[in-house]
């Protein structure tokens, strides 16, 4: 038996995970590029494969199907936008993910942009090591109004984590309820929120936060998406910063990666390379239950697995206008 393992940075800080396999007498072979595999490369490393810890790589439909062999994906992550799960579905491809180990990863890592953003901190950063000594006036944390857009795992974290803070807290998610906070629509929490976090799947129809629902916020208020690159439209978003109507941004995520964009102009935005679980504890969870999921959907038969595709993903995946 073979695996594929395509994250390219997979057992760096532990060598659990692949002991899991070496246990199990199980064969594997490894992303060496250091960077996201190509549609074509997935294909390559693929074949003879029947299960696959898998990255951020594309597994749609023309890779599924010039990979016979494969019975099993198991995502190194939450996020399973890159698969086709149809077409897993239609051809008894079991599909899991790993929806605890990030979890307080990126939420402690939006906690943290959020402080940081607040006070201007970065900026005040550059500037000292440019020679400029110059006193900044922030913003306390303490009675804002923060609204989560999905309220799975990582955006209930992100709640308890700004609890103790004094925050008034409210949540957009079609799929949760949840009496201990608000509930709103969408667009009347984008009005509501001096601070908008996502994490929420991305939606069918694209993105999530177009000028017009960045425009609802309201002046000097500041987005923060940790969840989905693509969520946010960042041609809108820098528009409205340069005009001044949002007071500022910080984004781990983005739709073409590396970013090469105009965000990077701001002063009033924080940038992070896709981080949000890169915490080491967290990430060999992730690893370690990667190989787990891994290993119990090829214990099971291809009927047995069929109904698995994307039934465990973190937060509001569609609709979340509602």
């Amino acid at each position: 038996m073979r695996i594929a393992i395509t994250p390219s940075s997979f057992a760096r800080y532990s060598e659990a995970p692949l002991d899991l396999l070496r246990e199990r007498g199980i064969d594997y072979v490894m992303n060496d590029t250091g960077r996201t595999l190509t549609e074509d490369e997935a294909i390559r490393i693929l074949q003879g494969c029947v299960g696959v810890a898998a990255g951020t790589e594309p597994l749609g439909r023309h890779v599924l199907e010039a990979c016979p062999e494969l019975r099993a994906i198991s995502r190194c992550g939450t996020g399973m936008d890159n698969v086709d799960h149809d077409c897993a579905r239609e051809r008894g491809v079991a599909v899991r993910n790993t929806p605890d180990g990030p979890t307080l990863a990126v939420a402690e890592l939006t906690v943290g942009l959020v402080l940081t953003l607040l006070r201007q901190a970065p900026h005040q950063d550059r500037e000292i090591r440019a020679g400029v000594w110059k006193k900044r006036m922030g913003n306390l944390l303490h009675g804002k109004r923060v609204g989560i857009v999905g309220f799975g795992r990582i955006g209930h974290a992100v709640a308890r984590l700004l609890a103790p803070f004094g925050v008034e807290i409210a949540y957009a998610d079609p799929h949760c309820e949840d009496d201990a906070y608000s509930r709103l629509g969408l667009d009347a929490l984008m009005d509501w929120a001096d601070i908008v976090t996502l994490h929420c799947a991305k939606p069918k129809g694209g993105v999530l936060l177009d000028k017009g629902r960045l425009s609802l916020m309201r002046p000097g208020s500041y987005v923060i998406n940790t969840a989905r690159g693509g969520l946010v439209d960042e041609n809108a978003l820098y528009g409205l910063l340069v005009a001044g109507h949002l007071g500022g941004a910080a984004l781990d995520v983005f739709a073409h990666e590396p970013y090469d964009g105009p965000l990077r102009e701001m002063n009033n935005v924080i940038l992070t390379p896709h981080i949000g679980s890169y915490a080491r504890e967290a990430r060999i969870l992730m690893e370690m239950d990667t190989i787990r999921n891994l290993l119990a959907a090829l214990d099971q038969s291809p009927d047995a697995a069929e109904g698995a595709a994307g039934e465990t993903t973190d937060g509001a995946t569609n609709g979340t206008t509602a």
